[in-house]
């Protein structure tokens, strides 16, 4: 693939207080991949994620984003840089109405969606724009998070466990809202435990174990490593 190399990272070490969690990872992302991170639970892909950011305590190695070294800065510098993250806890604010939420995140680079592209995208957010926080279905909420970072202007998207608890209805709206942002030219990295909804969405997978990257195969590989990744994972 000729693009461009969205985000770099070599050797990265990262701790919360005194526990090391990230030993020497190293991954690339080119601009419009979606790249899926795959391992058990406590494998540090969300500490990864985490780190791209600037959400982790101690880091050390190198982070570049579009060719930026970025392991200094903090959390506000690294989303001026394109970066948006999307947690688990979606972090939704539940006195707000859907309308307010998206409207809160301040647009830190051109290009951020517009509210009517969302709803374009999201037509059950646009159903929903009255509805408080708390009203919202957690598929409706999971949207919202999503939506949340496409307002800002990140072009690197940062989305963890996006289908975890969800119906598998809301999971396939949530596939092709993957598929409608690679094809505008977003990049993707996905923190998934379901295999199922990760495994056509990405271009290329990692496999963490024990803080590092053990494996790494593409799109085209997949069938001919799913005896590994039973193995890994138990998929």
């Amino acid at each position: 693939m000729a693009a461009n190399e969205l985000l770099r990272i070599d050797g990265l070490n990262a701790w919360y207080g005194e526990s090391h969690i990230l030993h020497g990872v190293d991954l690339t992302v080119h601009e419009g991949e979606v790249v899926c991170l795959l391992g058990r639970n406590g494998a540090g892909r969300t500490t990864t994620m985490r780190a791209i950011v600037g959400l982790t305590g101690r880091r050390t190695g190198s982070i570049r984003i579009n060719g930026q070294e970025s392991i200094k800065l903090p959390p506000h510098k690294v989303a001026k840089l394109g970066v948006g993250y999307c947690p688990e806890e979606r972090g939704i604010f539940a006195s707000l109405s859907a309308e307010e939420n998206l409207l809160l995140p301040p647009e830190i680079g051109p290009g951020g969606m517009s509210v009517a592209e969302i709803y374009d995208m999201f037509p059950n957010l646009k159903e929903r724009a009255g509805s408080p926080g708390t009203r919202l279905s957690g598929g409706e909420q999971q949207m919202l998070a999503v939506a949340r970072i496409l307002r800002t202007g990140a072009r690197l998207l940062l989305l963890d466990e996006i289908s975890e608890g969800l119906a598998p209805v809301i999971v396939q709206r949530l596939a092709e809202m993957i598929r409608t942002i690679k094809a505008k030219g977003y990049t993707v990295v996905l923190v998934e435990q379901n295999f199922r909804f990760a495994a056509p969405l990405a271009d290329r997978f990692y496999i963490m174990e024990h803080g590092k990257i053990v494996k790494q195969f593409a799109q085209s590989e997949l069938a001919g490593n799913m005896a590994m990744l039973q193995e890994f994972l138990g998929v």
